[in-house]
């Protein structure tokens, strides 16, 4: 979630980074703290970059657990989908 955040900050677009970003936070997507999805949903979505596995398991993560997330976090989340 980091990493995507930082250089979707910086306006980088690497398709490879993304790719092994994208299927490894699929793979851990449990793992995911709300900021994380939230982070990892905007920098895709800031920079453009449609993966719809990645939010489809964004959206379930989200779901499980949206009593957990910070005004922020929802805004973030809201506006990337």
């Amino acid at each position: 979630a980091n990493t995507a955040w930082a250089f979707a900050t910086l306006g980088i677009s690497e398709p490879r980074l993304f790719d092994a970003i994208a299927r490894a936070s699929e793979q851990r997507i449990g793992d995911f703290k709300p900021q994380d999805l939230a982070n990892t949903a905007w920098a895709f979505a800031t920079l453009g970059i449609s993966e719809p596995r990645l939010f489809d398991a964004i959206a379930r993560a989200s779901e499980q657990r949206i009593g957990d997330f910070k005004p922020q976090d929802l805004a973030n989340t809201a506006w990337a989908f």
